[in-house]
């Protein structure tokens, strides 16, 4: 996909029709079939690395430019395809503004790390932001669940059990939703980062996300957030596991970049690294212990040891 980063960089015009046309497309597509989620996140997350390239690259100043402009022609897009504007200039805004930011925190701060923890930081606002905003987040989404899952449920479907199972799950949508996001967010920022490391720095993204890491004093906030969740109850305990769930963002990220570095030192590491990859697509539970792996690296350094011992 270098060939689409280096069309981009050409040039404003170029870079608006890749985010604009994207954008677009990934909003239309799920309207036409419900069977084109991989297209359509393909799509988001494209829209989002160019706006992040250009960000990086260029600065601030000319993301926030291609920014307004792709969010313009999308709009316009939406007027003469859908007949409404509203639409496609609120999708466009929502998707790039918070991975504008995030590519800003990563030029500025130039840490890998940095930009992940921020951006898991926007989305516990987010869930703190709803659950202010929305005064019973959980009745809105079992109503929103239920209209969706039982329209489509067989008519043998055992209707009580689902209903059972929509009652737990809605206690922690907003945190599942705001998860998808940041997950998007940062496969933007880092398809971003990499088309910028292949066109100005090879190898240079490889080296960073290998180090992605976070310090002890953040691990242990972690932690204190999942114990305020078991301890409380009510609304408290609602918000606080919302946000373990986007700290289980920040900490897969970590943990997957530990394990890449850990097999990738062994002996039949251009085995394991494709295998490692696989089966947490395959397997997405195997992440829970990929976030475990991420939240113990703060105090054990196992890339370091792994190295140590390779080098020994």
């Amino acid at each position: 996909m270098s060939f689409l980063a280096a069309y981009i960089m050409q040039g404003r015009m170029q870079a608006i029709i890749v985010a604009s046309s994207l954008a677009f497309l990934s909003l239309i597509l799920p309207l036409v079939s419900a069977r084109v989620g991989i297209v359509s996140s393909v799509s988001v997350i494209v829209s989002l690395a160019s706006i992040a390239l250009i960000t990086l690259r260029r600065g601030a100043f000319e993301g926030l430019y291609v920014l307004v402009c792709s969010s313009a022609a999308a709009s316009l897009l939406g007027l003469l395809l859908l007949g409404n504007y509203w639409i496609a200039l609120l999708y466009s805004m929502m998707l790039w503004l918070p991975v504008w930011l995030i590519s800003i925190v990563l030029r500025e701060g130039r840490h890998l790390s940095l930009a992940v923890e921020f951006a898991v930081l926007i989305g516990m606002l987010g869930v703190v932001g709803f659950y202010l905003y929305e005064a019973a987040p959980s009745a809105m989404w079992k109503q929103a669940l239920s209209q969706m899952v039982l329209s489509n449920a067989p008519a043998n479907a055992p209707v009580d059990e689902i209903q059972r199972t929509l009652e737990v799950l809605s206690h922690y949508m907003t945190g599942v939703v705001a998860a998808g996001t940041v997950f998007g967010l940062l496969f933007g920022l880092f398809l971003g980062r990499w088309w910028q490391s292949v066109l100005y720095n090879p190898g240079g993204f490889k080296q960073e996300f290998l180090s992605l890491g976070t310090k002890p004093r953040l691990a242990m906030g972690s932690l204190a957030v999942v114990a305020v969740a078991w301890a409380s109850s009510g609304i408290f305990s609602e918000v606080a596991w919302n946000m373990t769930i986007l700290l289980f963002v920040l900490y897969t990220c970590i943990g997957t970049a530990v394990l890449h570095a850990v097999f990738a030192s062994m002996k039949h590491g251009r085995y394991l690294v494709p295998m490692f990859y696989l089966t947490l697509f395959l397997i997405p539970h195997a992440m829970l212990p990929v976030a475990l792996v991420g939240l113990s690296d703060a105090w054990m350094n196992l890339r370091n040891k792994i190295s140590n011992q390779t080098n020994a």
